[in-house]
């Protein structure tokens, strides 16, 4: 043992730090350096343990930039000079130190002083698996230990791996969803939300929920998307292991998790990863490559094998240490560009003097390959915005080996033709369709997700033209017709019951709405639309191949009519879409259908117990003889306005 003097009494601590302490072999500085440790959390970081036969806290920090490294805290009155850090003797950069008698809830930083200028600086530390509530910034010494009781979900998801199963997302932002107002309108702890948050779901039938960013961020109104406490969940709702509580209490309800992740850009605040050890460590030193503009934060510098080994690292905590069954990796076409954001000279070609960011394609891909190796039953899904080819398609192909991505082109342009007074929308047929064109290109997910809510672009039943009732039918068909497109499916928290105002990180949906009859029917078509996306296979069968659709008619722009069919593996599983974008009525609607028989039907979007006018067919039609479409075989419906009807073929009949 050590004993350093306390810079400012000069006498003595009597809690000195341990030189010699280590939690890494040789194999795991070779792994590091080379960006292929994947499991760091394990090693950096502060880890409470057993030493000689004393209890204390390991505590390890990569900044190779150093002149001297110091851990300071409550637990030596923050004292820069009394607890001292190594420097390991490989040149690995990482400095460690014992400190005996240290352990839970311990509040600590690493003071650094740097080769560089003399800077020095009180840094929290990246590996940190739990900080204190914003606005103070110091890390947290914590055990993470948990009990969990999902085994049946866990066994039950890695069964399921590589088969077609439902996937209907609902986003939510933690610290707004729901509020309470009898304590000063706080947002509700993660354990709070455990008590409702899984039966409120699991009633409305999504498969997954989806968190914006819970790791810890500094400024509550970025929505989590500058991230300075990488490991943690924020502290804002609760521990770390209240965080497990909830994703455990949705996993017991058949709720899988997906989690936001940030590998594309990081805040500049002085107790962050920015400027850590006096240099340029985790951001390029060039801005031109390592400053986003729109977002006013430093990028990651994706060439440094170390910076890869701390982002994979991080993706596979959150599936290892808190069970997460997916990552949404935020902001992708950023990572993929040089030029992103970027007028002429702002940027800096590539090698080849192209503007692909070439380590960060190579990053992306080592991430899926990394991801899917150790958690095969998991997802990874971009939001990439751009038409950057073979986004969700294998690495060993020439992809960039993600499970889905974001379909952005489908979300405009539906939310376009949408926005249109349905006596116009016969002039933008082509809108409507226009995305089967490229539907099986990727692996695609439809969103409709908070960025379509804020910043006055309106909710999304206030984008719908008309008077109040044609708005809320209109939802009703955006919502019918996305569920029988092609794709996995995603909703904002809100647009369940027609939130009719722009979301507000700040406050509570408007949970008052839901005493209103509109609303409620908004709701209730949510639940049908989710149970039959679950139990009619061919609305998920084949959701990213072309097998799995087939137009009926696209060309009756006239009356602003559509219809196709959803196919599964069975023929006998086939469904039949018709939209009618138009506020008009129309009888004896005729369709071509693949099979003579009975057709039953499955939804009419206009029915009463969704707040429709109740205009509507039989529970069953007949088909008759009629060539149309394509087809031998036709059935006659009524087309209510502004609607979505599914149609299911049941029985052979007997029409000639």
């Amino acid at each position: 043992m050590i004993a350093a003097e306390n810079e400012n009494t000069k006498q003595p601590n009597p809690i000195t730090s341990v030189a010699g302490v280590s939690r890494f072999t040789e194999f795991d500085i070779y792994l590091f350096r080379e960006g292929k440790h994947y499991h760091l959390y394990n090693k950096l970081g502060s880890h409470i343990m057993e030493y000689e036969g004393t209890m204390g806290t390991y505590f390890a920090v990569w900044a190779p930039n150093a002149e001297k490294v110091s851990v300071i805290g409550d637990f030596n009155g923050w004292n820069r000079g009394s607890h001292p850090m190594y420097p390991r003797y490989d040149s690995s950069g990482i400095w460690e130190a014992f400190v005996p008698g240290v352990g839970q809830g311990a509040i600590y930083k690493y003071f650094i002083l740097s080769r560089e200028h003399g800077f020095s600086v009180e840094k929290g530390d990246p590996y940190a698996m739990h900080w204190e509530t914003p606005p103070q910034t110091a890390s947290i010494v914590w055990d993470m230990t948990y009990k969990w009781t999902d085994k049946h979900w866990m066994e039950r998801r890695l069964k399921l791996k590589g088969q077609p199963q439902p996937y209907s997302v609902y986003e939510m932002h933690l610290g707004s969803w729901k509020r309470v107002p009898e304590d000063n309108n706080r947002s509700m702890s993660y354990r709070e939300l455990a008590d409702v948050l899984p039966a409120y779901i699991k009633d409305l039938g999504f498969t997954h929920i989806e968190f914006m960013p819970v790791m810890e961020h500094p400024f509550y109104g970025s929505w989590g998307y500058q991230i300075t406490g990488y490991f943690a969940p924020s502290s804002r709702f609760g521990t770390p292991q209240d965080f497990m509580y909830l994703i455990n209490a949705l996993h017991e309800e058949g709720i899988g998790v997906i989690l936001d992740w940030v590998p594309s850009h990081f805040p500049s605040d002085e107790h962050g990863l920015a400027y850590f050890d006096g240099t340029h460590l985790y951001e390029h030193a060039d801005m031109r490559k390592g400053y986003h503009p729109d977002w006013k934060s430093y990028i990651f510098n994706y060439g440094r094998n170390e910076v890869r080994s701390f982002l994979i690292s991080n993706a596979l905590y959150w599936l290892d240490v808190y069970h997460a069954d997916g990552l949404r990796v935020d902001a992708v076409a950023s990572m993929l560009y040089l030029d992103y954001s970027r007028k002429e000279g702002e940027w800096i070609p590539n090698e080849f003097g192209g503007r692909e960011n070439l380590e960060a394609i190579s990053f992306l891909k080592e991430f899926n390959v990394s991801v899917y190796s150790n958690f095969p039953d998991v997802q990874t899904i971009a939001e990439e915005s751009t038409a950057w080819p073979m986004v969700s398609r294998p690495t060993y192909i020439g992809g960039l080996g993600f499970g889905m991505k974001w379909m952005m082109g489908w979300m405009h342009d539906t939310l376009d033709y949408f926005s249109k007074e349905s006596v116009y929308r016969k002039y933008h047929q082509n809108q409507i369709t226009f995305s089967i064109y490229y539907a099986f290109t990727e692996n695609f997910m439809l969103p409709l997700s908070h960025d379509e809510v804020v910043y006055g672009k309106k909710p999304i039943v206030y984008k719908m033209p008309g008077d109040h009732w044609q708005q809320f039918a209109n939802l009703r068909v955006l919502y019918a017709y996305m569920f029988a497109h092609p794709g996995t499916k995603l909703l904002f928290m809100g647009g369940e019951f027609g939130q009719t105002s722009e979301w507000n990180h700040e406050r509570s949906l408007d949970w008052h709405l839901l005493d209103y009859k509109p609303h409620q029917g908004i709701m209730a078509l949510l639940r049908t639309l989710n149970t039959l996306y679950k139990e009619e296979a061919a609305l998920y069968e084949y959701s990213f191949e072309e097998s799995g659709f087939e137009w009926i008619d696209i060309n009756d722009s006239e009356n602003s009519v559509i219809s196709w069919m959803r196919k599964g593996k069975s023929d006998k599983d086939t469904i039949i879409a018709i939209a009618n974008f138009t506020p008009v009525p129309r009888e004896n609607y005729r369709i071509g259908v693949p099979k003579k028989g009975t057709y039953t039907l499955l939804l009419n979007t206009d029915d009463e117990v969704y707040g429709g006018s109740g205009i509507g067919n039989s529970s069953t039609l007949e088909s008759v003889a009629l060539p149309i479409h394509g087809k031998d075989n036709a059935i006659a419906v009524t087309l209510p306005p502004l609607a979505v009807l599914y149609f299911k073929y049941t029985k052979t009949g007997n029409n000639k």
